[in-house]
């Protein structure tokens, strides 16, 4: 303990060089478990979203791209799936439920899914939790519409207002369903997962906004007030994707291998977790690159402090000679410098720790408003102590040269250095 008060005045005396060296080693730390967390808790995040469906059948394109716009609502479909595809396959003898999806139209950049009761019951997420109603109940009116989490707390809705859907999914839309207004009947408890991010309708409501169009736009001369199209036959003729589950999931290959020999027309059916393998993999080199970007600049960080050390002993040659003069022996010089360069790291690690959880507050909201998915922000995984334990021992190691210099000093040497 002598020792670490000794090298703690020691910094305090180069207390400019001390605070560059920590800040390097801060910024460093936060970068590689920043790195660490991000990859960890999107994984998280991503296999937590949905949970319990067996297979998502969509039209024939990617598997990554059904997985990401049907769950994650990401990206665009490239066709949809016809009724009587939706009805066959519900009446599949190994099929026990099956839950339509309907995307395409938003409301202020959050996403609108028009799909049915059933949705409530059966989609589920984490380990088996089914959706919770905060406030008010499910959608009964044509024109009823329960809000995700995240679109009642930023637009700040609750129940009874009025919203308008608009046509599209982008963030800023010219073309408003106006003429037929949405009330606000329900609000979901946070998820932590897209579902946050969703505004839900009845798949009759998506028919029925869009009974007066045609190709995406209005018809000219046509025009259907509210009352008029509840008169209507409002079967969706088709939607955007379908969520299945079986009887047993021992037919999951079965019903799949049917799915993807549909001769109607063109479907793909994709198994939620084998998808998700599929997009890790694919994101493997990116997830390499980062962490060899934030290793090295570990290592640079490491080197500073090398050199801050080397440049401080060069100067306190004298220092170190009175110390020998006193009765410090040599190993006690040698564990001098090794205990700075630990005092040094472990500052370092505080620093970049903390500088980290404040980056985590700021942009846990902003991940969860944008992208739908749950950043936790404390405790640290076991991970992450792993690598602070890590990085501890680099810091107490790059201060071996050092040390060394110092325990092989001559007291002569220190004494006959001019002040």
């Amino acid at each position: 303990m002598a020792l670490l008060s000794l090298a703690a005045r020691s910094l305090l005396n180069r207390w400019g060089t001390a605070v560059l060296v920590v800040l390097s080693l801060a910024l460093s730390v936060t970068l590689l478990l920043g790195v660490e967390r991000l990859r960890e808790q999107v994984r998280d995040s991503f296999a937590s979203t949905v949970s319990g469906v067996d297979l998502i059948v969509g039209a024939r394109s990617g598997p990554l791209n059904l997985l990401l716009y049907s769950v994650f609502r990401m990206g665009e479909p490239t066709a949809n799936v016809s009724w009587s595809s939706v009805s066959d396959l519900a009446n599949h003898p190994s099929v026990d439920w099956v839950v339509p999806l309907s995307l395409g139209d938003s409301h202020r950049g959050f996403r609108v899914l028009g799909t049915s009761t059933v949705y409530f019951d059966r989609y589920q997420y984490g380990r088996g939790q089914q959706l919770v109603l905060a406030q008010g109940s499910r959608f009964d009116d044509l024109f009823d519409a329960v809000l995700g989490a995240n679109v009642a707390t930023r637009l700040g809705y609750s129940i009874g207002d009025e919203i308008i859907v608009a046509h599209g999914a982008g963030d800023v839309s010219f073309v408003e369903h106006g003429d037929k207004p949405f009330t606000v009947v329900g609000i979901l408890a946070p998820t932590g997962t897209p579902v946050d991010n969703t505004v839900h309708v009845s798949l009759e409501a998506t028919e029925a906004i869009h009974a007066d169009w045609m190709a995406g736009a209005p018809v000219p001369g046509m025009r259907l007030t509210s009352e008029q199209v509840r008169q209507r036959d409002l079967t969706p003729r088709s939607v955007t994707a379908v969520m299945v589950g079986l009887k047993s999931r021992v037919a999951v290959f079965q019903v799949q291998r049917m799915v993807n020999n549909y001769r109607e027309e063109a479907l793909m059916a994709i198994i939620p977790g084998v998808a998700l393998h599929q997009l890790w993999k694919m994101m493997a080199v990116a997830e390499n690159a980062l962490a060899l970007v934030a290793w090295m600049v570990l290592l640079v960080a490491l080197v500073v402090m090398l050199t801050a050390l080397l440049t401080a002993l060069n100067e306190r040659r004298r220092e170190m000679a009175i110390l020998r003069a006193l009765g410090a022996r040599s190993w006690q010089i040698f564990a001098l410098i090794i205990g700075e360069s630990l005092l040094l790291t472990l500052l370092g690690v505080v620093a970049g720790v903390l500088l980290l959880q404040g980056v985590s507050w700021v942009a846990a909201p902003l991940v969860s408003a944008q992208l739908g998915l749950a950043l936790s922000i404390w405790p640290p995984s076991a991970k992450e102590f792993i690598l602070i334990g890590i990085v501890i021992l680099a810091g107490m190691v790059a201060g071996l040269w050092p040390a060394w210099r110092a325990y092989r000093q001559s007291l002569a040497d220190g004494l006959g250095t001019r002040l």
